[in-house]
C-alpha cells in the first residue's frame, strides 16, 4: 500500500467513523484491509481505493466494519465489573428505590460479549431486579456486527476467554458452531445500530454508560463532542465507565472521575457541584457542524 493510498483511507475512515490513525499505522491498516481484497476478488489494496473513490457504498460498510470492530471478550478486564456489582449497583439499587426502572447503554458494543456479561452479572447478583424495568441497549456502528451478536453464538474459543464455567452451563445451549446465549437472555437486550459521530440523543436517559475501548481511536475534539453528549444523557448520580487506557481529563470537564473506584469510573457531578452540563438537546450545537469543526483540523492529504 503506498503513502497516498493510505493517507486516502485515514481520512476515509476519519470521516465515516471518526477512527483517527496515525502515520504509523499502516501495518493494521493492511492487516485489517488484505482478507477483503481476497474476498472481493481484488487485487491489492489500491483497487479498494479506487472502488471507494468511485463510492461504492457497499465497499465503504465492509472497510469500515472491518477497521472499527474491536476484539472483546466476557468479564473483560475483571475490574469494572466487580466494581460495577460491588460499588455502583447496590448505590444505583438504593437511589432508584422507588422508580425501580434502570437503564444501561453499551456504546460499541461489537459481537456483544460485555452487554451479555452485564445481562449474565444482573440476574446472578440482583434478584430484586426482577420486579424492576430494567433496560441494556447495545449499540454498534456495524450492521453484520451486530447481527452476530444479536444471534448469540460463540466459538469455544471465544467462551473460554473469561467466562465461568457455570455461567456457560447455566446461560448457553450447546450448538453445532460452539455454543448460544439462551433465548431469554438474548431477547433482553435491545440491540441498535448507531455510528456514536450522529446524534443519540434519541436513546433517551441512563443510569450507566459503557463506553470502554473505543474512544482511544478518535480524536480529541471528537471525543470531547460525543463525551459531552453523553453528560447530557446521565443524571448527576449516573456513571459512565471507560477503558483502563482512557480519560476524560484534559477533553471535557462535563465529567469528574469518581475516586473510590480502581476502573475508569466518571460521573457527570463528581464534585456535588454542577459541571455546566446542557441539558437542552434543541439548542446543542448539531453533530454535522461539530463533526465539520472538528474534522477541519485532521491532518488531510495533500
Amino acid at each position: 500500500m503506498n503513502l497516498t493510498d493510505y493517507d486516502y483511507l485515514r481520512k476515509f475512515l476519519l470521516d465515516s467513523s471518526g477512527l483517527s490513525l496515525d502515520e504509523q499505522k499502516q501495518y493494521l491498516v493492511e492487516a485489517r484491509l488484505i482478507p477483503l481484497v481476497k474476498t472481493w476478488g481484488l487485487t491489492n489494496i489500491s483497487e479498494i481505493v479506487m472502488e471507494l473513490r468511485r463510492n461504492n457504498s457497499v465497499l465503504a460498510n465492509a472497510v469500515t466494519e472491518a477497521m472499527t470492530t474491536n476484539e472483546t471478550s466476557f468479564f473483560r478486564d475483571k475490574t469494572p465489573f466487580e466494581e460495577f456489582k460491588s460499588l455502583m449497583m447496590p448505590q444505583i439499587l438504593a437511589e432508584r428505590a422507588t422508580r425501580r426502572h434502570l437503564r444501561i447503554w453499551v456504546a460499541a458494543a461489537a459481537t456483544g460479549q460485555e452487554p451479555y456479561t452485564i445481562a449474565m452479572l444482573l440476574r446472578e447478583s440482583f434478584p430484586e431486579l426482577n420486579g424492576w424495568k430494567v433496560e441494556i441497549i447495545a449499540t454498534d456502528i456495524s450492521p453484520q456486527v451486530l447481527e452476530r451478536a444479536r444471534s448469540g453464538i460463540y466459538s469455544q474459543f471465544e467462551v473460554q476467554r473469561g467466562l465461568p464455567i457455570q455461567l456457560l452451563i447455566k446461560y448457553f445451549d450447546e450448538v453445532e458452531e460452539g455454543w448460544q446465549v439462551k433465548e431469554e437472555l438474548r431477547r433482553s437486550i435491545d440491540w441498535r445500530e448507531l455510528n456514536l459521530l450522529q446524534d443519540f440523543s434519541h436513546l433517551g436517559r441512563f443510569d450507566v454508560v459503557f463506553c470502554r475501548n473505543v474512544l482511544i481511536y478518535f480524536q480529541v475534539d471528537t471525543k470531547k463532542i460525543i463525551l459531552d453528549r453523553m453528560a447530557t444523557m446521565l443524571p448527576s448520580d449516573g456513571f459512565l465507565m471507560m477503558g483502563a487506557a482512557e480519560t476524560v481529563i484534559g477533553i471535557t470537564e462535563t465529567f469528574g472521575r469518581v475516586k473510590e473506584y480502581r476502573a475508569a469510573v466518571y460521573s457527570p457531578d463528581n464534585s456535588g457541584q454542577p459541571l455546566g452540563i446542557r441539558t437542552d438537546f434543541d439548542q446543542l450545537p448539531t453533530p454535522a457542524a461539530l463533526l465539520r469543526e472538528a474534522t477541519a483540523k485532521a491532518p488531510v492529504a495533500e
